[in-house]
């Protein structure tokens, strides 16, 4: 695993961020945080930037970040938003992709909460603005709510490294 603060110079950081955490980005809504099991109070926001070989729209939006990270091939890039809470809600450990050999996954987090990423052995990795998490797609992970801000937004993304 591999973390990284200040993962982008602030400039195109403000610049992603005001964009995507602007009022008119859109999002879309998903019953389910972890998988296709459905549970009460368990839904998020989510936005694809691109899936399985097809950029959205707003790929262009990522892009800095793409050509930052040292990847071959990408799989997928998606931004997930969940919403206050009264208390931290930790969702299931899953993996993103169970099919795939050699994938690595990485977060950016777009604001500062104290909502976090845990990874099943405990290990936990805090929401900091700009903070870039890189681990191998094979561990079981989470994330969670905040109590602290309206929203937590991280953009998720799954690729194969040079």
């Amino acid at each position: 695993m591999k973390i990284t603060d200040n993962f982008l110079d602030k400039e195109t950081f403000k610049s992603i961020q005001n964009l995507i955490l602007n009022d008119t980005f859109d999002w879309y809504y998903a019953k389910a945080v972890t998988s296709e099991k459905l549970i009460r109070n368990e839904f998020q926001f989510i936005h694809i930037f691109y899936q399985f070989g097809k950029p959205r729209k707003s790929y262009c939006v990522i892009e800095p970040i793409i050509q930052k990270i040292n990847l071959f091939s990408l799989v997928r890039a998606k931004a997930n938003l969940l919403t206050i809470t009264p208390k931290i809600k930790q969702f299931d450990f899953h993996t993103d992709f169970d099919d795939k050999e050699n994938l690595t996954t990485a977060i950016l987090y777009l604001n500062t909460c104290n909502g976090y990423t845990i990874f099943k052995d405990g290990t936990k990795v805090e929401s900091f603005a700009n903070r870039f998490v890189e681990f191998d797609s094979k561990l079981e992970h989470t994330g969670t709510t905040c109590t602290d801000e309206n929203v937590r937004v991280v953009i998720n993304f799954n690729y194969f490294k040079l």
